[in-house]
């Protein structure tokens, strides 16, 4: 079995017939075809189902086709980090971020700017950014699919992964001037009971947020009723303006600008004091959830055990440097 034979083999099943893949790998057809006969023979069992339009995999070629997968990407790791010691840092670092975590600017911890300034100092190295829901990234972290996150904290991280705390802000209900729920606050805040019944405004599931706001109403014994969701503070709260609910979101974001409301797009943990104003603008209040107050986290993320490549540690250094606060436990 060789490496070619797998490659070939992951390209049919990827692209859909021998045609494509040998275009994609600028090798003939005849030539893609024969090798991955060569491959099949070896094994003694059919991969590749070629009765249809499309090529698809058999079912033993859907058992085998993770394998291959990763065998590929484990000689590529190979083939960079033995460039990554050759003298000049090269390799890929795969960043996962909330959505927004790249735009904001928090305490002085700014991701573009060390990303700027890592690129200008380390040219051969690859960053690929992805945002998703902070309850995937810490999957993707464990799984070897990421190798650092900026995520959304709601509790301690899991076993494996280590934190950072970036941004810890208090979490508040942003509603209208006129909203009946006005008449429930006290110095400014809102027991969490209040939001009992009340339509909510709130980030997706997985987010941080969502589930330190779930987490905390089955505490108080009832399931929040979340009518509208949205993937940025900014729209919860423009939500929250026309008087569609009560939304759910980290101090500051119901200014409806700002670069904390940018990073706390996916926040949330814990329970802990929290603190507002109760002051609002453009027609919203932000009242402060007591009783138990509720706070945001954003943190920066790695696997316990480090990341696997010189350049992933050398760009975790910075970042960790950038950043405000102590690692989570």
């Amino acid at each position: 079995m060789e490496l070619a034979q797998l490659r070939y083999f992951v390209a049919v099943v990827e692209e859909g017939g021998f045609t494509r893949a040998g275009a994609r790998l600028h090798v003939s057809q005849p030539g893609v075809s024969a090798q991955v006969a060569q491959l099949e023979r070896e094994l003694g069992q059919r991969l590749l189902d070629r009765s249809g339009r499309r090529v698809t995999p058999t079912e033993a070629g859907r058992a085998v086709l993770s394998y291959a997968r990763a065998a590929l990407a484990a000689v590529e790791g190979v083939r960079r980090t033995a460039e990554e010691f050759s003298g000049l840092l090269r390799g890929r670092v795969a960043l996962g971020l909330v959505p927004g975590a790249a735009g904001a600017v928090v305490d002085g911890f700014d991701v573009v700017e060390v990303l700027g300034a890592f690129h200008d100092e380390h040219p051969g190295v690859e960053i690929a950014l992805s945002e998703d829901t902070s309850e995937r990234m810490l999957a993707a972290l464990l799984r070897g699919e990421l190798d650092l996150a900026v995520v959304g904290l709601a509790g301690e991280p899991p076993p494996g992964v280590s934190c950072q705390v970036v941004l810890d802000e208090p979490l508040v209900a942003a509603v209208r001037t006129d909203d009946p729920l006005m008449a429930a606050a006290v110095d400014g805040g809102i027991p969490l009971t209040a939001l009992r019944g009340r339509a909510l405004i709130s980030l997706p599931r997985g987010t941080g947020l969502r589930g330190v706001l779930e987490r905390a109403c089955a505490q108080a014994g009832f399931a929040p009723r979340v009518d509208f969701e949205a993937a940025a503070p900014a729209v919860l709260v423009r939500l929250a303006a026309r008087g569609l609910g009560v939304a759910v979101v980290p101090s500051g974001a119901e200014s409806g600008a700002g670069t904390r409301a940018g990073l706390g797009n996916d926040t949330a943990s814990g329970s802990g004091s929290g603190s507002g104003s109760g002051s609002g603008s453009g027609g919203l209040c932000a009242l402060r959830i007591t009783e138990p107050g509720l706070t945001g986290k954003v943190a920066l993320a790695w696997r316990t055990d480090g990341p696997p490549g010189p350049a992933a540690r050398k760009l975790l250094g910075r970042l960790r440097s950038g950043a405000p606060g102590r690692p989570a436990p």
